[in-house]
């Protein structure tokens, strides 16, 4: 599990820990991933398929993609699909993708790299597999995270954020025992390179084996931590969960992480994704690739779609 990292962890900023006096986050509920095939048939983990959703909000869905050694001629992408009214956030740990879409955006991520899609109005895109993937099989491993955008957003124009491993946040937890990436967001004045409209926090924590990292907490935000690998526990009453395993957090202004002490073979660490952002606090109307605040606006992104308003495949393109 490469993503971006350092050879000396030590050697980064570090997070200090929350004051005394700081109010703990409680973990409310553990869930298991529901398993699933997405695209054209790539397998992945749907987070948070269990989780009410006035925990998640702002937060729809997140898919976990893969983990998967592909051989020759497997690896899978997805078609050209629309999407309406939030944005995607595509954090690739291992392999490649690459995306292209008919507002002008694309790319390649691979190795700790996030492409940020802000939708909005309507767009079209494709995310595909290199053709040397293709040929050579390989690791593939990343996620999908989908953040609602407020009614007010909803129809501004789409916007594309490439953002390279190299320009994530390092941080070190305060006694050097875990590495924090710090994708989006701010945690004690240490700022993210990922731009949001909907305020939130995304980091990738690696937990050395037997450590812990408490975090400070925005009071506003919601919280959730997800196993990507290896396993360890969460909260003051150290609630157990593993790869595949999502955590709700109550209220309060930290949250803690721990490690197990021995961890699987394939992970030298507890690999775990912290998200956190501000509720939006409004109807949400979820239907495939659309996510609108209610079912008329569902109906007219659906026509809209039909009629080839949310734009056109590029000419030249798969």
């Amino acid at each position: 599990m490469p993503a971006v990292t350092v050879e000396n962890p030590l050697v980064l900023p570090r997070v200090a820990a929350p004051a005394e006096g700081s109010q703990p986050r409680p973990v409310l509920a553990v869930s298991t991933a529901l398993s699933g095939f997405e695209g054209e048939g790539f397998p992945v983990r749907r987070a948070f398929a269990k989780i009410n959703q006035k925990f998640l909000d702002p937060f729809i869905m997140m898919d976990q993609m893969g983990e998967v050694d592909y051989a020759a001629g497997e690896p899978k992408g997805t078609p050209w699909h629309p999407h309406r009214g939030f944005e995607t956030v595509t954090y690739i740990i291992d392999g490649t993708f690459i995306h292209q879409d008919s507002h002008g955006g694309g790319g390649v991520i691979t190795d700790g790299d996030t492409q940020w899609m802000t939708a909005g109005s309507g767009l079209l895109h494709i995310e595909t597999p290199p053709e040397s993937l293709v040929m050579s099989g390989g690791l593939f491993h990343g996620l999908q995270l989908w953040v609602n955008l407020p009614a007010a957003d909803k129809m501004i124009a789409p916007k594309y954020q490439d953002i390279r491993g190299g320009s994530v946040k390092l941080l070190g937890s305060a006694d050097g025992g875990a590495l924090i990436r710090l994708i989006a967001g701010d945690i004690a004045g240490h700022q993210g390179p990922g731009a949001t409209h909907t305020p939130i926090t995304m980091i990738h924590v690696s937990v050395n084996p037997s450590a812990e990292v408490t975090l400070p907490w925005r009071t506003d935000f919601n919280g959730l931590a997800y196993g990507l690998a290896g396993s360890g526990s969460a909260g003051p009453e150290r609630h157990p969960f593993h790869m595949g395993q999502a955590v709700v957090f109550g209220e309060g202004d930290s949250l803690t992480i721990r490690a197990d002490e021995k961890q699987d073979s394939r992970s030298a660490n507890f690999e775990v994704v912290l998200l956190g952002g501000q509720p939006i606090r409004e109807p949400v109307a979820h239907y495939g690739p659309f996510v609108m605040n209610s079912h008329r606006e569902l109906q007219q992104a659906m026509e809209d779609f039909q009629a080839g308003r949310l734009g056109t495949i590029p000419a030249g393109a798969n």
